[in-house]
């Protein structure tokens, strides 16, 4: 059997079809895909085994004429199912999201830069991660990048990952403490796992480490994405991990030809060394930039700056080229509680023990640096819940297990207080213990809630000893600490319940969100904590009333598993710790927040509501109440001092700013001055008493965010001007069809076959049970249950699918239509041909349904030829030897005319085998305009990715010819 090469982008015949060639296809080996068909759909077809010819595209059969909704469908159909696209950027048409105009604004940026270094930091809930994930696939199909990795905190790598899957189409292996030996399994000898795997999303916190990380930067990717990046600068003061963090990036960065894209919504915070160490990533002369970058001096390196780093508040982008992006309305709250008696005395007890044992000076400055830590675990442990101070007075503080002051203090720090630069979340809502251990022989203490299953990144380097071991370093408890303490987590195990004046006044609130039709989010600090509450709501809520508990002990798959599994409650509470206030994105099934334990971060508040409070919240409202004791001190302390100055500079900035110095160095001062110098009880004095340094703090803070406000104004992005924004939106929406493309789309093609789609929900009902059964089967699950209700836009409700043009649905329903319309399959209404009487011309005007096929190369060092595909709709007056070319503002118009009489099926058999016997005659004007839009394509290319004058990429486009004729209708005018 004869062989012989095709190229890229011919059409072929083979196994009774028409398919596109694909690069990569050999002599012996052409890949294709069906016309109109999708990646899924590639397929290899050995030539020594089978037959494949040259295809030339048919014209329509005239007998076959349709009506108007039968050509708008087939020509919704095609332009749906085009996947390499010829607009602007390659990537459009490959992706499940339509992104918001603002998001195009990053993706711009990028591609003006060789090569790409972007720091996107863009606030809370805008959608960075969508932005950044947008250049990464445009780079990608570009054929300049061709390996990938993510690197970001490791609860946030499985959402990195369904992002790339479920937005993007990307594939990409998980590379985390627990599953590399797996990954390494498949690994050939010699190979590198970033090798093997082409695109990764990793643990920051486990690559970090020094025996690792340079095997990383030898075989790293030349694309790599840094989530969280803030905490990869290098401060004046700064851990370990923040070392390693750094020295990992700025190893990445030092390659110049590697694409870089840093992703914050804290770039500045006030620390101006902090900032431009992450500036530095994206230039090293950034590191020098003068302290004020104000005045007109200045302002040549202003732009330059601005031309890598984006920053946009949500009253930036709410209102962005007349289009809307809807975000909810806050309504911050706050209520109080006041302790009953009974939990006032133990209060009371436990704060002169807490004096007394962090004045004890015996045993050095280490033991008493155990105290302390004990002591304010005890403490916060308390004004938490009865559950979990009962627990934390039955276990051993995690500080005991230490042999000096700073790792007294660092393990105290990271189980005691809110740390922001932690290597992992899962240390967030273990209790820390309040049995400081001082006498030798003693034994651990038990009752340390277990963490089974649950696999965490800590790094080794880190030298924690767990909670109930014994060092040789550590002594155990006195027998009358150890019996006073026992006897304290007697008292508090009798205050669960009726006596619980805390928890009587949550479920208060709760009963009154739920009645207000809001499904709320209760944030607890501790795991016996939020095993507590939600065990008492379950028992004081009414029985219809859902409530699920998710804390650190279960693994980070089970915990969204558990979340979704909610969905289906009408009304529904979750009871979780901060190990859910990152990573798992809750808008769609909650829309309120109560901090039933305050955090001592504000920029925890922050991160837990904006769980809920961003893009893709569907109710216009969220509430976030913060929750409060009145009279138990440890509350009133961190609420004056923190947490409403926070919430003020939000409200006035439009941002959060964190606080200008160490929190957590703010909290133990704080809580220094009570346990060591305030006498007495917890209360209004106290405010009095710090008064002068919560003054100072707050000055600092005000001083902070007039400089954070004027960075926002001095690096404000005006490098990508709103016009330019809109040209290529306007060629995008041109090129793939818009969510109300595919609404139209959908409805035609179910109405047409028999099927019913009425509104709904803002949306539309569609009723598939009575469509063909290949076309019910081409609807997938849908097909199967026969109806569902869609919007076609962001965000949607419960119970709403969202269609857009990937989804598995609509590329079934567009390539089913295609394919049968090709096939002249009795099953389908759409047409290749029609003729439609019109009072939109005043002269008859024949458009004709084009699909121009492109081979794009681009030459990096290597050539690569890429395929592009554009359907286009061509229309002129006249004949065929001398015809009038209808302008793109007049095809539009002419898509948009409406049927206005009729015509007999014989006139228009007529009239259809008069147009199709001219089409030859045009032939050689086609393949001019196929020309002409092949150098469009060229300039749209060029202008969208202004290279350097390295040239590290060039373009060139050659047309496929001839170009595909799909459809051809005319319009006659109607007679007067």
């Amino acid at each position: 059997m004869l062989t012989q090469t095709f190229a890229v982008g011919s059409l072929v015949r083979a196994r009774g079809r028409e398919w596109v060639v694909l690069p990569e296809s050999r002599e012996d080996l052409v890949l294709v895909r069906p016309l109109g068909g999708t990646e899924d759909e590639v397929t290899g077809i050995l030539t020594n085994l089978e037959t494949v010819a040259p295809a030339t595209f048919p014209l329509p059969h005239p007998e076959e004429v349709g009506d108007y909704r039968s050509g708008r469908l087939l020509r919704d159909a095609v332009r749906l199912g085009v996947r390499w696209s010829a607009g602007p950027f390659r990537s459009f048409g490959r992706i499940a999201v339509e992104p918001r105009p603002y998001q195009l604004v990053p993706l711009l940026m990028g591609l003006k830069l060789d090569p790409v270094r972007l720091l996107i930091a863009d606030d809370v809930g805008i959608g960075k991660t969508v932005e950044a994930c947008l250049i990464a696939r445009e780079l990608l199909d570009r054929g300049e990048c061709r390996r990938l990795a993510v690197l970001c905190p490791p609860h946030l790598a499985e959402q990195w990952q369904r992002e790339l899957d479920e937005k993007f189409h990307l594939d990409t292996e998980l590379v985390l403490a627990g599953n590399v030996r797996r990954l390494e399994r498949n690994l050939d000898y010699g190979q590198s796992l970033f090798e093997r795997y082409p695109r990764v999303v990793i643990s920051m916190d486990y690559i970090k480490a020094d025996r690792r990380r340079d095997e990383f930067v030898r075989n790293c990717p030349e694309l790599v994405i840094v989530d969280e990046a803030h905490t990869c600068s290098y401060g004046d003061k700064h851990a370990r991990s923040r070392h390693q963090r750094h020295s990992l990036v700025k190893a990445l960065a030092d390659d110049p030809n590697r694409n870089l894209i840093l992703v914050t919504a804290t770039p500045h915070s006030g620390n101006e060394t902090a900032f431009r160490s992450l500036l530095s990533f994206l230039k090293p002369e950034f590191a020098d930039l003068p302290e004020d970058l104000g005045g007109p001096q200045n302002a040549k390196v202003r732009r330059e700056v601005a031309a890598h780093f984006v920053q946009r508040r949500r009253a930036d982008i709410r209102h962005f080229m007349s289009d809307e992006t809807v975000f909810p309305e806050r309504e911050d709250s706050e209520q109080h509680y006041k302790l009953s008696p009974e939990y006032r005395k133990l209060l009371e007890r436990v704060l002169a023990y807490a004096r007394e044992t962090v004045a004890d000076e015996s045993g050095g400055r280490h033991r008493q640096r155990v105290r302390w830590w004990s002591a304010l675990a005890l403490l916060r442990a308390l004004a938490s819940s009865p559950a979990a101070a009962a627990a934390t007075l039955r276990s051993r503080s995690a500080s005991a297990n230490t042999s000096t002051v700073s790792e007294a203090d660092e393990v105290g720090r990271r189980h005691v207080l809110d740390l922001e630069d932690t290597d992992s979340s899962d240390a967030l809502d273990i209790i820390p213990g309040a049995d400081p251990g001082e006498d030798a022989g003693a034994a651990p203490t038990t009752d340390i809630p277990g963490r089974a299953g649950v696999t965490t990144d800590v790094p080794e380097e880190a030298g924690e000893l767990p909670l109930a071991a014994e060092s040789p370093a550590t002594k155990g408890p006195s027998a009358a600490t150890r019996r006073r303490l026992r006897a304290f987590a007697t008292e508090a195990d009798a205050l669960k319940g009726e006596k619980d004046a805390k928890l009587a006044g949550l479920i208060k609130i709760l009963k009154g969100l739920l009645k207000d039709g809001f499904r709320p989010i209760v944030f607890c600090r501790f795991i016996p904590t939020a095993e507590y509450v939600g065990e008492q709501l379950r028992e004081r809520l009414a029985k219809k009333v859902q409530v699920e508990v998710v804390t650190g002990t279960l693994p980070h798959e089970e915990r969204e598993q558990r979340v979704l599994s909610m969905a289906g409650a009408d009304e529904r509470v979750l009871v979780c710790t901060d190990c859910l206030s990152e990573g798992i994105n809750l808008q769609d099934a909650f829309n309120a927040v109560i901090h039933y334990d305050l955090s001592w971060n504000p920029t925890r508040h922050e991160q837990r509501e904006g769980r809920v409070d961003r893009y893709g919240q569907s109710s216009p409202i969220v509430r976030a109440l913060t929750y409060y004791g009145i009279d138990n001190g440890v509350d009133g302390m961190v609420l004056e001092v923190l947490l409403r100055k926070h919430r003020t500079i939000r409200s006035s900035l439009g941002i959060s700013v964190p606080v200008p110095v160490d929190t957590n160095a703010v909290v133990e001062a704080i809580f220094e001055g009570l346990l060591l110098r305030q006498k007495g009880p917890l209360d209004q004095t106290t405010f009095d008493f710090i008064k002068q340094d919560r003054d100072d703090l707050h000055d600092q803070w005000d001083n902070v965010t007039a400089r954070e406000k004027r960075s926002r104004t001095m690096f404000a992005q005006e490098g990508i001007k709103v016009e330019a924004v809109a040209q290529e939106l306007a060629e995008i929406r041109q090129a793939i069809g818009t969510g109300g493309d595919v609404e139209r789309f959908l409805r035609d093609a179910v109405m047409l076959h028999g099927g019913d789609a009425q509104p709904s929900n803002g949306g539309i009902h569609f009723e598939l049970g009575e469509l063909p059964d290949a076309m019910r089967e081409a609807c997938g699950t849908y097909g199967t249950e026969g109806e569902l209700t869609a919007r076609f836009k962001l965000p949607v409700p419960r119970g709403v699918v969202y269609l857009s043009r990937t989804h598995p649905m609509v590329e079934g329903l567009a390539d089913y239509v295609m394919n049968a319309t090709m096939d002249a399959h009795e099953s389908t209404k759409a047409r290749r041909c029609g003729v439609v009487k019109t009072k939109g011309v005043e002269e008859e005007t024949k458009l004709l349904l084009m699909r121009f096929r492109y081979h794009l190369i681009s030459r990096n060092g290597s050539t690569r030829e890429l395929l592009a595909e554009e359907v286009q709709p061509l229309a002129f007056r006249g004949d065929h030897k001398r015809p009038e070319w209808l302008t793109d503002d007049e095809i539009d118009a002419l898509l948009k005319a409406t049927p206005a009489g009729n015509m007999g099926e014989d006139e228009q058999v007529r009239e259809m085998r008069t147009t199709l016997d001219g089409i030859d005659g045009l032939r050689t004007e086609l393949d001019r305009i196929a020309g002409t839009r092949g150098d469009h394509l060229l300039e749209s290319h060029k202008r969208v990715r202004k290279l350097s004058q390295k040239g590290r990429v060039r373009y060139e486009v050659r047309a496929e010819l001839p170009a595909d004729l799909l459809g051809v209708y005319v319009f006659a005018p109607v007679e007067r």
